[in-house]
């Protein structure tokens, strides 16, 4: 198996190098329209600057959403059949012209996608909590001055048609071992995420560190985990600094990225580097999590009545039977911005013993990555 990963300095409204129905899986976080740190990149058109001027501001911020709606038309575009879109939004708030007001992103990118075709599945809020408990908007305890402070972000979820289709014996059977923990399902798959934090940028570049708003890995990853097979291919058309590339090569998936600001390149190229370490923590912290699971209902005299064939520790379901976990060993520099990555394999031994935790079981993989153009 080999899978790459390249990014693009260019604009994502038409994604020429992408097939059509070739992707599996949209993991992204576009700027966010009328949020100050991302004015001078939509107002490279001259009619979102006049709005801003004037000031009018609904009518920016429609302008804005216009330029995103093009890339969410090429995204219909390559996404396979039944293939997911994973977009994390915020909403924002403005004041121009001494009136304050808040500017629904998300409902503006919802309205889009439900018009080009896409279904909306269940979405997720996440708490981004940067604002500090004493922070507040408005004027202060009189009523009704006050306003309330946004701490969370959508991830809005979409599928491209019906229920994605896996016919062949060895699609069905990648399928099963993309699976995932029972009790890792019961918490991704809430509608509440509590448990993540927002990113701080590492940069030492201020003004860089002001065009960024990275999600946190964590994000990423379980989207990756819950929405695609390994071999997959995941893109995502405002790259930034890597982090949906970084997941998905730490999970064993493809990716196509895209980023107009070419400045990002080191820090995409520093991440990369970190990725591997990154990468075996998160699967380290997977398999202690699961086996503290089991100890602990085992201690409440609760039955687990199905054992993983590949690892042979108890599972919830039989749907985690099969389920494998490909541990990431080296990435290799094998040609400028071309990168060879290797993993750990589990699978079982001729006698069907199971593997040891972590895994340490041949044969490899290798997936090359190809980072920039």
């Amino acid at each position: 198996m080999i899978s790459e990963h390249r990014i693009h300095f260019a604009d994502a409204k038409k994604m020429t190098d992408v097939a059509s129905q070739s992707v599996h899986l949209v993991v992204t976080s576009p700027p966010y329209p009328m949020i100050e740190m991302w004015d001078a990149l939509f107002c490279r058109q001259d009619s979102v600057r006049k709005a801003l001027n004037r000031p009018v501001g609904t009518e920016a911020f429609e302008l804005m959403h216009r330029q995103l709606d093009r890339v969410w038309d090429e995204l219909e575009r390559v996404l396979v059949p039944g293939g997911i879109a994973c977009i994390n939004i915020g909403d924002a708030t403005r004041t121009l012209d001494g009136e304050f007001a808040l500017y629904p992103n998300h409902s503006r990118i919802l309205y889009h996608m439900l018009g080009i075709g896409f279904s909306n599945l269940p979405n997720i809020l996440w708490r981004k909590q940067t604002n500090a408990p004493n922070k507040f908007m408005g004027s202060g305890m009189m009523p009704p001055g006050a306003y309330v402070t946004l701490e969370h972000e959508y991830i809005l979820i979409f599928r491209k048609g019906d229920k994605r289709l896996f016919k062949t014996p060895e699609a069905k059977a990648n399928r099963r071992q993309s699976a995932f923990f029972w009790e890792e399902r019961n918490q991704w798959f809430s509608d509440v995420w509590v448990d993540l934090k927002g990113t701080r940028q590492k940069t030492t570049d201020k003004q860089l560190r002001k065009r960024s708003g990275a999600y946190p890995f964590e994000l990423a990853y379980r989207l990756i985990c819950m929405f695609s097979v390994m071999g997959d291919t995941v893109i995502d058309p405002f790259m930034g600094t890597g982090t949906t590339l970084f997941a998905a090569a730490v999970t064993g998936r493809n990716s196509v990225g895209y980023e107009l600001d070419k400045a990002f390149q080191p820090l995409i190229g520093q991440g990369c580097q970190q990725a591997i370490e990154l990468g075996r923590r998160r699967i380290d912290a997977r398999f202690e999590d699961h086996l503290q699971f089991v100890r602990n209902r085992q201690t409440e005299g609760k039955a687990i009545k199905h054992t993983n064939q590949v690892y042979g520790f108890p599972v919830m379901t039989r749907q985690e039977n099969e389920l494998m976990i490909p541990l990431p060993e080296t990435m290799q520099e094998t040609a400028p911005s071309q990168f060879n990555v290797t993993y750990e394999i589990p699978e079982l031994s001729a006698v069907g013993e199971p593997a040891a935790i972590p895994v340490k079981s041949q044969p490899k993989k290798t997936g090359q990555l190809s980072l920039f153009d």
